[in-house]
C-alpha cells in the first residue's frame, strides 16, 4: 500500500497534484490511501521524551490516523505546499511527531520507499530545499527516497502553482517532473514487492 500524506492545510495545487499522483499509481496497480493534514488537529512535538520512555506519543489526536497508515505502507508519499523557502509547518509537525512511531519500532520505516512532490508559487521559490528537507527525514528513518533522475527531476516532483490551482494545473513542466518520479518510485516498488514474494 502507497500513503500519500498531503501537508496543506488548505484544498488546492498541493492536494490536486497528490491525488492525482496517487490516482495515476493505482491505474499501474497499486492500491493508496489519502491523507490531509487540512482540518485536522495535529500538535507540535515538544520533545518531551515520553515516547522514549512509553513507546507512545503524549499528544493524542489525528497523528495516531497518520502512525497506522506508515505502519501498513510499503511507499510514501509527502507532499508539501512550499512556505518561506521550505516545507509547511503542518508537513515538519507530521515528522517530527514520528518520533513516538520510531521510539516504539526503530525499524518500522526500514525499507519503505519515500517521493516528493512540492508546490511552489514561483518557479524557483524553494521547491528543491522543501524536497531535500523531506528526503532528509527519509534518510534518518531509513526510508529510501526516489527522485525522478536528471533531465527535469532531479529530486523529485516539483511545480510552480503561481498561488493558483489553476497554475499549477497548466504546469506542463511540473507535470512532467511528476511522470518521471512516479516511473522511478513504482520500479522501486516493484522491486521490493518481487523480493517480498521470493
Amino acid at each position: 500500500m502507497i500513503v500519500g500524506i498531503c501537508g496543506s492545510p488548505r484544498k488546492g495545487a498541493t492536494e490536486h497534484v497528490l491525488r492525482e499522483a496517487l490516482n495515476t499509481l493505482e491505474t499501474m496497480g497499486f492500491k493508496t490511501e489519502f491523507f490531509t493534514v487540512r482540518n485536522k488537529k495535529i500538535g507540535f512535538c515538544i520533545h518531551c521524551d515520553h515516547c522514549l520512555k512509553h513507546k507512545e506519543c503524549i499528544i493524542k489526536d489525528d497523528m495516531n490516523t497518520v502512525y497506522s497508515l506508515l505502519k501498513d505502507a510499503a511507499g510514501i508519499i509527502l507532499a508539501t505546499p512550499v512556505y518561506n523557502g521550505g516545507i509547511s509547518a503542518q508537513t515538519k509537525a507530521v515528522m517530527d511527531r514520528c518520533r513516538a512511531l520510531l521510539a516504539a519500532d526503530p525499524n518500522v520505516l526500514k525499507h519503505k520507499i519515500g517521493m516528493v512532490i512540492a508546490v511552489g508559487g514561483d518557479r524557483i521559490g524553494g521547491q528543491e530545499l522543501a524536497i531535500q528537507q523531506i528526503h532528509t527525514f527519509y534518510i534518518l528513518n531509513a526510508i529510501t527516497p526516489i527522485s525522478g533522475g536528471p533531465f527535469g527531476a532531479n529530486l523529485g516532483a516539483n511545480f510552480w502553482s503561481k498561488d493558483t490551482l489553476e497554475g499549477v494545473k497548466e504546469d506542463k513542466e511540473g507535470f512532467r517532473s511528476l511522470k518521471k518520479t512516479i516511473k522511478r518510485f513504482a520500479e522501486a516498488m516493484n522491486k521490493i514487492e518481487v523480493k517480498r514474494q521470493n
